[in-house]
């Protein structure tokens, strides 16, 4: 009876049912690809065409990155498909991710994995990763998915939003001991020991953390606690809404503008650009540094009243004048720089990957923070590349 449970036998006529028998029968050949499971309209699907285009362009590079001799290693591409497969589901492991390989027919086919193909072993990400940084690997695919974007005319080239934003260390405030003198004492369980830091005042200068010593304290309220933390910073195109170039930095008071100014200068072309911000961008030095890269500040006025240490009452001049602040333009870039809080907003809340980092060093948490900027494009160019196409057909 088992036999005869395919297919159409399911069905009956309207109003009359048999009830199917529990029955598990394997055919003894398989004549089904991945593909196959994957449905027509599958979002994943445009956005695995893009991916693959820019992988096809760095050909050159994954051929110089291995040695002619010795066994065959994971394909690169198979890597980084799983590692945008990673962020795009919020996947919390890549070991989670290498057992749902085994398992997921359409984790198999966005990466390349065949039926009978076996899924890669977790540690071969471990194996790869300093070969993936020390050849800027995601960096380049990163570049290789918005030249798309340039070439489909997504892009402006001429105005930009800037903003930073904290990410979360993979270290606790137990880990932060003195850089010199005696650690502080601890008690209890010998894999989890409790640290008495009651009291102390802990700064970066005096204390480092001993399980990721590039983590700093820091806040970006004055409300909120200080924690290790890394920050990541954003150039977007006012256009498109995507990021364009991202940089993780040491969570300093002076990071976000000292990163700003370092991705507008890298900006291409002689034009005159704009770039919004918010109050934190608000100082002689930033708005001097934009100007003389020939852009304009559209950086919202950072005003206020205070008290003097005389106890009079001054005021606090914000760094543009009405020179700037009088044009449209400047308020359509008020308006929407904001947006570019929805980029960190996907990275943390739907990928999950920059809300905390499970790896630990500058160099490794700037990867997930590109990989997670670049996953925020790769969800929207689908839909930005239809409008554009739709645009050019009835133009």
């Amino acid at each position: 009876m088992g036999s005869a449970l395919s297919g159409e036998s399911y069905r009956t006529e309207a109003g009359s049912a048999m009830r199917g028998a529990d029955v598990t029968q394997e055919g003894l050949f398989v004549t089904k690809q991945t593909s196959d499971y994957v449905p027509e309209e599958h979002p994943l699907i445009p956005i695995r065409e893009i991916l693959n285009t820019a992988l096809r362009d760095m050909d050159v590079l994954f051929e110089s990155m291995y040695d002619d001799r010795g066994r065959y290693s994971v394909p690169p591409e198979w890597l980084l498909r799983g590692l945008v497969l990673q962020t795009l589901y919020g996947i919390r492991s890549e070991r989670l991710l290498c057992e749902q390989l085994g398992y997921n027919m359409l984790f198999r086919w966005f990466v390349g994995l065949g039926m009978e193909d076996a899924a890669w072993d977790h540690s071969t990400y471990t194996q790869n990763r300093d070969r993936l940084i020390d050849h800027e690997v995601i960096k380049t695919l990163f570049g290789r998915v918005m030249a798309q974007a340039e070439e489909g005319n997504l892009l402006s080239a001429e105005h930009f939003s800037v903003d930073g934003t904290l990410i979360r260390a993979w270290a606790s405030h137990k880990s932060f001991v003195p850089k010199d003198g005696p650690p502080p004492d601890k008690s209890g369980s010998k894999s989890n020991p409790e640290v008495d830091f009651k009291r102390q005042k802990r700064s970066n200068d005096t204390h480092a953390s001993s399980t990721d010593p590039d983590a700093r304290l820091f806040t970006k309220s004055k409300k909120a606690d200080a924690v290790p933390s890394y920050m990541g910073h954003v150039l977007m195109d006012n256009r498109s809404k995507l990021a364009v170039d991202t940089r993780l930095t040491l969570a300093t008071g002076n990071a976000e503008r000292e990163a700003a100014i370092a991705m507008l200068a890298d900006l291409p072309g002689a034009q005159r650009k704009t770039v919004g911000a918010d109050k934190n961008y608000d100082t002689e030095g930033f708005v001097s540094a934009c100007r003389g890269h020939n852009v304009t500040p559209h950086v919202a006025q950072n005003t206020y009243e205070y008290d003097t240490k005389t106890g009079k009452r001054a005021k606090r001049e914000s760094r543009i004048d009405a020179r700037t602040t009088h044009h449209q333009g400047y308020r359509v870039s008020q308006v929407i720089r904001k947006v570019i809080e929805t980029l960190f907003g996907d990275g943390k809340q739907h990928g999950a990957t920059i809300r905390q980092v499970k790896l630990r060093g500058q160099r490794k948490v700037s990867d997930v923070f590109t990989l997670s900027m670049l996953t925020v494009n790769l969800r929207r160019l689908p839909k930005l590349f239809a409008a554009q196409a739709i645009m050019v057909g009835s133009g």
